[in-house]
């Protein structure tokens, strides 16, 4: 009997130390309460005033240790909570949470009006005929570009555009775009005297996607047909400072009111993303493939007839990696374009033309971006508009032109990066936007370089040797002669 007592007494001593009293329940819920009570003082104080915040911190800091807190409401509602409680050991604070909840909430989706980019760029331009046909008699072409108005006997300085650009996305799937030039002339204001400084619309356009990853576009409203290699890219890209009369020629001003599609496939658009973070000047992001019907009267023109402009193009990319260490990282772009379409050309008498002219072309490039050495290329034939001096009318005829385009680059030098280029072009055909579509006949070789001294400043410089027929029925022959012109552009 005694050796089971001794044993049955530590065992149950074992139990009655295993066994909480009430005075060790009511200990740990006193515990368990202030903490409590110090995250909700902790809360509150994350969403007081920065400046309450701060005085407390320093009050807290000054004071010596032991100090009564100036918490006073606190004091007495542990007092009053917990009377018999002794005062907890120092534990570390989690963080509240409702500040933790608050604080990984996502923030709210801006409205689609904060979310918009506004960009642009200006072009001051300087034009200087050194030599040649500058002024002419009645009847005789004078030395003049449909290009750049800028090239005259008179002319010095000139805004060839200044363009301000909004975009952005109304939603994951729609995006817009709208851009004004403030650089347009008017003419016939007194004694056919231009204006300067008008604002005309360019752009306003709207994308939907379908696709989350954005490879297909149908865009609605007013922007650049897909003819031409050269018309899609921006002026503000562009190496040389005007397009080719040749390719120009087909859509004057590049831009139509109508719908596209455009698909570009991964594999395409990751060739193009590596050429844009090694700095090439590409088209822009106008798909590896577009369809668009427009209504093919011309730029901020109404249409006419109740006929529709059908437009196609296609571009691709190679990679010529694998062609040895030569072609090392080049890339070569081939593409082609066609266009149909019946367009009705202003007329001298006023208005337009009563009847519809075919306005059909085919069109081919090639580019080989420059790494450092490139070559660009551009033709396309086909028929359109033309006034024809014999019969005194307008008519429809044959055409054909385009350009080739030798390109270098400098990617580092004490005047920054800089790219010269060497371009020859050539056109014979009617000019369709302008009045009575007259006849060119083009032959231009031009010389120029391109500096980026900083990121914001361009600087062009060029030399043309130009032999022009001046876009103008009522005069005859070709004037030649030589232009040294300069462009500055800023971007903003």
């Amino acid at each position: 009997m005694l050796a089971l007592g001794a044993l049955v007494s530590p065992a149950q001593a074992f139990a009655q130390a295993k066994s909480p009293t009430v005075e060790d329940l009511q200990r740990q819920i006193d515990e368990l309460k202030a903490q409590i009570r110090v995250l909700t003082e902790n809360q509150r104080t994350a969403t007081a005033s920065p400046s309450a915040a701060a005085s407390s911190s320093v009050a807290a800091s000054a004071a010596p240790p032991g100090a009564p807190s100036t918490d006073h409401a606190a004091d007495t509602q542990v007092a009053r909570t917990a009377p018999q409680a002794p005062a907890p050991a120092p534990v570390s604070t989690p963080t509240p949470p409702v500040a933790l909840a608050s604080a990984n909430a996502a923030s709210p989706a801006k409205p689609w009006y904060e979310q918009i980019n506004v960009r642009g760029y200006a072009q001051l331009r300087l034009n200087e005929i050194v030599s040649g046909d500058a002024t002419a008699p009645d009847g005789r072409s004078r030395l003049r570009s449909p290009g750049d108005g800028g090239i005259t006997d008179q002319g010095n300085f000139t805004f060839r555009r200044i363009r301000l650009v909004f975009s952005g996305d109304l939603s994951d799937s729609v995006s817009f775009y709208f851009q004004p030039d403030f650089a347009v002339a008017v003419s016939n204001q007194s004694a056919d005297e231009r204006r300067e400084g008008f604002a005309q619309l360019r752009d306003a356009y709207v994308d939907w996607s379908p696709w989350a990853d954005r490879r297909f576009r149908l865009r609605f409203g007013q922007s650049k047909v897909p003819f031409g290699w050269e018309n899609l890219q921006s002026s503000s890209n562009r190496l040389t400072l005007d397009r080719s009369d040749g390719i120009n020629s087909a859509i004057p001003g590049e831009r139509d009111l109508g719908v596209v599609a455009y698909f570009t496939p991964t594999p395409v658009q990751q060739i193009w993303d590596r050429l844009e973070d090694d700095g090439q000047k590409l088209f822009g992001n106008y798909g590896a493939f577009g369809l668009g019907v427009f209504n093919g009267q011309g730029v901020n023109r109404p249409e006419r007839n109740n006929g529709l402009m059908s437009v196609a193009m296609a571009t691709w990319p190679f990679e010529l990696d694998g062609l040895g260490d030569t072609f090392d990282g080049q890339v070569l772009e081939l593409g082609a374009s066609a266009m149909r379409n019946r367009v009705r050309p202003e007329v001298r008498t006023g208005g337009v033309s009563d009847a519809s002219f075919r306005d059909d072309r085919v069109g081919v490039h090639l580019i080989l971006y420059p790494q450092p050495f490139g070559l660009q290329a551009e033709w396309n034939w086909g028929r359109g508009p033309e006034f024809d001096p014999v019969f005194g009318t307008i008519r429809t005829r044959g055409l054909s032109g385009g350009y080739v385009q030798a390109i270098g680059r400098v990617r580092q030098s004490p005047l920054g990066p800089f790219m010269p280029y060497l371009r020859w072009q050539r056109y014979r055909g009617g000019w369709k936007a302008i009045v009575n579509a007259p006849r060119l006949e083009t032959d231009e070789i031009e010389l120029g370089i391109e500096f980026q001294p900083i990121e914001e400043l361009e600087l062009t410089l060029a030399y043309a040797d130009m032999t022009r027929r001046e876009a103008d029925e009522r005069r005859f022959g070709r004037a030649e002669g030589d232009v040294i012109r300069a462009q500055l552009q800023w971007n903003y």
